[in-house]
């Protein structure tokens, strides 16, 4: 998520009684949201009319007019039409001064990751589910034939089963270009910084650890990997749907993703059994470890809403009303404890690896009080990628690290 510079907004703290609310009967509540294949303006139109029909509320479904709502958000706040209600984003030191602070609000504290987005005690965002980052899918039919019995616990297993996948004919591990060269290297590093250091956003906030030293080993796994000929030299040249596509088509044993891979496994007809793992961590480390995790469809309301009890509402049932929260989670495959919308063996594996995972840990550039620099992820994705075409891992590490520390 991008920081950005906003335009201060009227309105201060409260609900109700104290200019909450500034007009009766009937009222229209605007809501942001991320418009996606899966989440298009009629499935958010159709999750919210039942919602509209019982408490005599309309609900404006609002897509974006840039890029996406990081760049829409801005753009309605200068311009003094912001909506009510924004949907994707999560709230960070510049944004939180724009967002209603929720923590008095009883019914937060059973919403998924509330504590740890929250920021400076505060709690400002609140979602539906959790995806989770770290996560392996594998080919079995692959698996069978390269002679794996079981998934991979650390990341000297992962080595020689991608050995031993190559030698079966398959590309071991599938990668892109976009987004995903970075995004892999971090969903696979979640357990292993986790497991050796349980407060290392907080060291690298306070200058004690450094994130390119910190990944440095994988790093140098990865180039491993690349000369090895267990990832696609040419990976750079894949789009995000293209490599994605080559794994669902069979060509490739892994593939590591989030947890919304799950829909679109259920939604495809792929010829072979699709399987998940957790990510392996280091070697002598526990396993399974801490699970990357994100705090999916977070909602907050603007502080300059002029209908902030139709708004508070109105997140409080998406984030607590069941059928509403079983809807969402199926729509974007996501997953929350106590909420079962699996209908195939593969989301049920994912479920199992978020309940077996003993802790969770923010992912990439982070939320809450756990952050690094924005622009992080979009800054080590281009660094990372930098080893495909000839430097060292010890040269991705030091630009990370000079990055971090000319942007902290």
């Amino acid at each position: 998520m991008s920081t950005f510079a906003l335009a201060a907004c009227g309105g201060g703290g409260g609900f109700a009684g104290s200019g909450g609310n500034a007009s009766s009967g009937k009222q229209t509540v605007t809501m942001l949201v991320n418009v996606t294949p899966n989440l298009s303006e009629t499935y958010w139109r159709n999750l919210v009319a039942p919602y509209e029909k019982a408490n005599n509320v309309t609900v404006k479904i609002q897509a974006p007019s840039g890029s996406g709502v990081s760049d829409t958000l801005p753009q309605l706040l200068a311009a003094g039409t912001a909506p009510d209600i924004v949907e994707t984003l999560m709230a960070n030191k510049t944004l939180a001064p724009q967002m209603l602070d929720l923590t008095d609000q009883s019914w937060v504290n059973d919403t998924p990751l509330v504590k740890e987005a929250s920021l400076g005690g505060k709690v400002y965002t609140v979602g539906v589910g959790e995806q989770a980052q770290s996560l392996v899918y594998y080919n079995e039919d692959a698996f069978t034939k390269a002679g794996i019995a079981a998934p991979p616990k650390d990341l000297d297993e992962f080595t020689t089963d991608l050995g031993k996948l190559k030698a079966a004919g398959y590309l071991p591990l599938q990668t892109g270009g976009d987004y995903i060269t970075g995004l892999q290297l971090l969903q696979l590093a979640d357990p292993s910084i986790v497991a050796g250091d349980a407060s290392w956003y907080q060291d690298v906030k306070a200058g004690k650890a450094d994130v390119g030293q910190s990944l440095q080993p994988l790093l140098q796994r990865y180039q491993d990997w690349l000369k090895a000929g267990y990832l696609d030299k040419n990976a750079l040249g894949l789009k995000a749907d293209a490599a994605q596509t080559n794994f669902l088509s069979g060509k490739a044993g892994m593939y590591i993703m989030g947890s919304w891979l799950v829909s679109t496994v259920a939604s495809t007809k792929t010829s072979f059994p699709v399987g998940a793992f957790a990510a392996p961590g280091a070697p002598g480390g526990p396993y399974p470890g801490a699970q990357g995790a994100t705090m999916a469809a977070p909602y907050m309301v603007l502080k300059s809403s002029q209908h902030r009890d139709a708004a508070v509402a109105l997140v409080k049932w998406l984030v607590t009303d069941h059928t509403a929260v079983t809807s969402q989670l199926k729509q974007d495959g996501d997953f929350r404890p106590g909420f079962d919308w699996c209908t195939i063996d593969l989301c049920k594996q994912v479920q199992q690896i978020l309940t077996d995972a003993p802790a969770t840990t923010p992912q990439g550039e982070g939320y809450g009080d756990l952050t690094l620099p924005a622009g992080f992820n979009t800054e080590f994705n281009k660094d990372a990628q930098g080893l495909y075409v000839g430097r060292s891992p010890a040269q991705v590490a030091q630009a990370v690290d000079a990055w971090v520390k000319s942007n902290s």
